[in-house]
């Protein structure tokens, strides 16, 4: 199956279950504030490894989380009558940190600025 096919299919699926669970997951227990940071499809579309950002405390992440584990049947049937595949894919939600670990890492480098005094900057408008 071709790359751009499967590239293509996954933009579909990550848009189909942001809906979903802004709009038709009514449980209380997901947070506000979660999205769908990436869908990465087997090369037969048949698994879907479904990557989740949840903004708020960890025991509100994890609840979340195995929130949209428990509701990953019905998101399955949903994504069943929305995009017309052979087979919908089995989905597997897995948290992702990279944006906590994109701002960890912005914390890090203006801590470090502050330190050496933004000498960095100096060095540049001399140039």
């Amino acid at each position: 199956m071709s790359e751009n096919r499967i590239r293509r299919v996954a933009e579909q699926i990550k848009k189909d279950i942001s809906a979903i669970i802004a709009s038709e997951i009514k449980d209380p227990r997901v947070a506000g504030l979660t999205s769908i940071t990436d869908v990465e499809l087997s090369k037969d579309l048949r698994y879907a490894s479904i990557y989740v950002s949840i903004f708020g405390s960890e025991a509100e992440k994890e609840e979340t989380l195995q929130t949209l584990i428990r509701a990953s049947g019905f998101i399955r049937g949903e994504i069943g009558r929305r995009i017309r595949l052979r087979y919908t894919p089995e989905i597997n939600f897995y948290m992702d940190n990279s944006l906590e670990y994109g701002a960890h890492i912005e914390r890090v480098i203006r801590s470090l600025k502050e330190e050496t005094g933004g000498e960095d900057e100096r060095s540049e408008q001399d140039n």
